[in-house]
């Protein structure tokens, strides 16, 4: 086998050692870099499938491989990081174990993800990094935004990671982020996203992730409205 068929499988990996890293910070306190190890996984797990298509060496190990990681990074790593904020304030020391919630159905939504045809040109359901950037950087909103500072409540961080862990597995339709050409008029909802994601990282850091993603589900729905295919 040629060395640049285990190019992808490495950089899934380097996908796999950054989520359990991320949680080596996390548990020992450093909750806030939770966030930026779920983003190095997510950088690490869309060069993977990049570099498997331009290397035309995609392979079922490389398929199985990527969930078992993103099942780390994508699942493990943000439950543990709501445990951690909800353990932090909650008065009940059952309360937390409420957040593995997200692992339980991140994992169900990667096993559903591999067996679901429909889902080429559009995604069924919210991907599991998306949710994962989501929770892991609402700590940097909150603490960005003092007025935000009520996402951190025990009970409705625990409401958001439930709504969030049903969206994983729910038949919400959203665009994926794949051009099939570069027309804007076929992927301006595309623009858009991206153009707002890059406005309010730049302005906002991490902080501004869990605006985007909300843009991204928001944009997702309005596309679905206006053009129903």
């Amino acid at each position: 086998m040629k060395l640049t068929a285990h190019i992808p499988n490495l950089l899934t990996l380097l996908n796999l050692l950054s989520g359990v890293i991320g949680i080596i910070w996390v548990v020992e306190g450093e909750v806030l870099y939770g966030a930026y190890f779920v983003l190095i996984s997510a950088g690490f797990d869309f060069f993977d499938g990049f570099a498997a298509r331009l290397l035309k060496v995609q392979s079922l190990l490389g398929k199985e491989l990527d969930s078992l990681s993103d099942v780390v990074s994508f699942g493990v790593l943000p439950g543990v990081i709501i445990f951690s904020l909800v353990e932090k304030q909650s008065p009940y020391p059952w309360l937390p174990y409420l957040g593995l919630i997200v692992p339980l159905l991140s994992a169900y939504r990667l096993a559903k993800f591999n067996l679901d045809t429909r889902q080429g040109d559009k995604f069924i359901g919210l991907p599991t990094p998306a949710n994962a950037l989501f929770l892991s950087s609402i700590p940097h909103l909150t603490q960005t935004f003092s007025e935000a500072n009520f996402l951190q409540e025990p009970l409705l961080l625990l409401g958001t990671a439930w709504i969030c862990s049903l969206l994983l597995i729910s038949e919400l339709p959203l665009i994926a982020l794949k051009f099939k050409s570069f027309s804007f008029s076929e992927t301006k909802y595309i623009y858009f996203i991206l153009a707002s994601a890059v406005a309010l990282v730049v302005w906002l850091q991490l902080a501004g992730i869990p605006l985007v993603i909300l843009i991204y589900i928001l944009v997702s729905l309005v596309q679905r409205a206006l053009d129903p295919k």
